[in-house]
């Protein structure tokens, strides 16, 4: 609103993305890594900051949480401000948290939602308490529009190990008839030789392989999982369906990490690409949904 309480009147429109997660201070992951993928794709970055981290890429040294009244006036304030276009959410932390975050956002179901289910960081940090994997699960994963679970977060969500290649598609397939709702499952931790594939589900159990080229020996790898998500999130925002946004996110991603930079003696980062200089470098192969089973007719003895 103006000073005198209007609602401003809308004059060549920005989309608008808001960030719920962590702030990393070394600026390679979390609010941060959020922010540099929504400015590559032109999107103003609101940010809702859960938690406080001391870390850099060689690891997390502490954590501070956000109050959840703290938490829900960030968000509260944001809405009432900006006309947001799509949201995601990272690093969350704790049950309370989750519990702000979903209470706010089922006031919001008609804007898209991406969950990135943060539950230990690649240096083996863990980010989310084991008390919090409940209320993810039964509070905030239904509001999703998509999740983008990595191997190790699909294992913890479905109750069992997932290996790469064809397992990591049934658990895209698993979790979204789980959740309902389209599931990235992103096979980072795997090994593909030399693809980087991660599996989307999306609707009655259709599965896509996404497909880029492996970067060798790439300066930076901290972030990438908050960056897809965040890209992802920002092509929504300017109004591509999900399977175009997703396809959007993992080739953005892909360039960052061929662009990467070197920061200091234990530090690089993923470059920074706009969206108009990314090529499209994405392959997808389609599997259709598994023939569903007839029931056999019961026959009387």
């Amino acid at each position: 609103m103006g000073r005198s309480g209007q609602r401003l009147r809308v004059h060549n429109p920005q989309p608008v993305a808001l960030t719920i997660a962590g702030s990393d201070c070394g600026g390679n992951a979390g609010i941060q890594a959020d922010l540099r993928a929504f400015h590559g794709f032109g999107v103003h970055g609101c940010t809702a900051i859960a938690a406080l981290t001391a870390q850099n890429p060689t690891g997390v040294a502490g954590i501070l949480p956000a109050t959840s009244d703290f938490l829900r006036l960030q968000l509260q304030t944001i809405f009432d401000g900006y006309y947001v276009g799509a949201i995601k959410t990272g690093m969350l932390l704790n049950a309370e948290l989750i519990e702000v975050v979903a209470e706010v956002l089922a006031r919001h179901k008609g804007i898209p939602l991406v969950v990135d289910p943060v539950m230990v960081a690649s240096s083996g940090a863990r980010l989310l308490e084991d008390a919090a994997v409940e209320a993810l699960t039964r509070r905030l994963l239904p509001l999703a529009s998509l999740i983008t679970p990595n191997l190790p977060e699909a294992a913890v969500l479905l109750g069992r190990p997932v290996a790469g290649g064809a397992a990591a598609g049934e658990a895209a397939r698993e979790l979204a008839a789980l959740f309902r709702c389209a599931v990235l499952v992103k096979g980072g931790h795997g090994s593909f030789s030399n693809q980087a594939s991660d599996f989307l589900c999306v609707g009655e159990g259709q599965l896509a392989c996404l497909r880029t080229p492996v970067v060798r020996h790439p300066l930076s790898l901290h972030g990438t999982g908050c960056t897809l998500s965040a890209a992802i999130t920002a092509a929504l925002a300017t109004g591509c369906s999900l399977a175009d946004a997703v396809a959007e996110g993992k080739s953005y991603v892909y360039e960052a990490i061929r662009h990467g930079r070197t920061l200091g003696p234990q530090a690089a980062v993923l470059g920074m690409v706009n969206r108009r200089d990314r090529r499209r470098v994405l392959s997808a192969v389609i599997h259709p949904p598994p023939p569903r089973q007839r029931k056999r007719p019961h026959k009387a003895p």
